[in-house]
């Protein structure tokens, strides 16, 4: 993974999006900050944008109005002779050429490019999720980081969750766990709970999925819950089908989870294909285009085998 300008930056960090009104990641109602970089390269990834640690282009072509309808502005602003007309009427956007300046999203009028990732500041974001500190308050919600994964910028999020906790915003954590314990340690010392994906617990099978082993990621759930028992911590699996769907998958982290010194919640995500179109924006092959989502029977079957591990969803 390339470097990451804003890693050790506890000031301003990379954002890719800032979502609001969110239900399922975290108590009440809660704004997800979804922070750029990540070490996984995960098949099923809803979230490509979030991969890297620089800005990056998008172009949706179903959007694109055409360059007599528009007069070819964005190929006339790009500084980098990346954009190019096709034969259809429309643009072609070359990404290896691209320096995600921006320029090109500024004229083009039905926002068919988009520039993704912006460098913000603490308080810059918590501005914007204070927008909605009328809702966290009733519904006992508040701010959550995402991603990619939130530790590549590790110093950013902590500041960034120390100050919430500050304004009296709630906090929460989504991470993979894949990164040195000292940065999780730092952050998870801000954080009202985790929520932390554990994908399978063969280490081979993994890193075929992702591109990197489990270790780390074990080694640093086991330690959170030595150094921090009093931390809600929920352990969520997406269902991969072909990769993690069977039983003995679900009953192997079941196993893990129980001998674990401090108490976890475990839940399981359907694989969904959100990210697929993302990836066409990017000009990039989505990478298991044969992949179907698992049926709600599947899925069922599944979460009978946690109930009967004891563990709480």
């Amino acid at each position: 993974m390339p470097p990451n300008p804003h890693h050790g930056s506890p000031d301003r960090g990379l954002v890719f999006n800032v979502q609001r009104f969110s239900l399922h990641d975290g108590s009440g109602i809660r704004t997800l900050v979804f922070l750029n970089g990540c070490p996984l390269r995960c098949q099923w990834c809803s979230n490509p944008e979030g991969q890297t640690c620089a800005p990056q282009l998008a172009y949706d072509a179903d959007t694109c109005i055409g360059r007599e309808a528009c007069g070819a502005a964005c190929q006339r602003a790009c500084q980098d002779d990346a954009i190019h007309p096709t034969d259809d009427g429309k643009v072609r956007v070359d990404l290896t050429a691209c320096t995600a300046c921006g320029e090109c999203v500024l004229v083009c009028p039905p926002r068919a490019l988009e520039r993704l990732g912006e460098s913000m500041s603490v308080a810059e974001v918590l501005d914007a999720a204070e927008h909605d500190s009328a809702f966290f308050a009733r519904s006992g919600g508040g701010l959550t980081l995402s991603g990619g994964e939130p530790l590549v910028q590790a110093d950013f999020a902590a500041r960034l969750l120390e100050a919430a906790r500050a304004r009296g915003i709630g906090t929460a954590l989504e991470t993979s766990g894949c990164a040195p314990w000292s940065d999780l340690e730092k952050v998870c010392r801000h954080a009202d709970e985790i929520f932390y994906d554990l994908k399978c617990m063969d280490s081979e099978r993994h890193r075929q999925g992702t591109e990197v082993g489990n270790e780390r990621i074990l080694d640093n759930l086991r330690r959170l819950r030595e150094e921090f028992p009093e931390l809600p911590v929920v352990v969520r699996t997406p269902i991969v089908p072909g990769f993690n769907d069977a039983p003995e998958d679900v009953r192997s982290i079941c196993d893990f989870l129980t001998a674990l010194p401090g108490a976890v919640r475990y839940q399981l995500l359907p694989y969904h294909r959100f990210g697929e179109p993302k990836y066409r924006k990017l000009g990039r092959e989505y990478p298991r285009p044969d992949l179907e989502p698992p049926s709600p029977e599947q899925m069922a079957a599944l979460r009978r085998v946690i109930e009967e591990s004891g563990l709480s969803g």
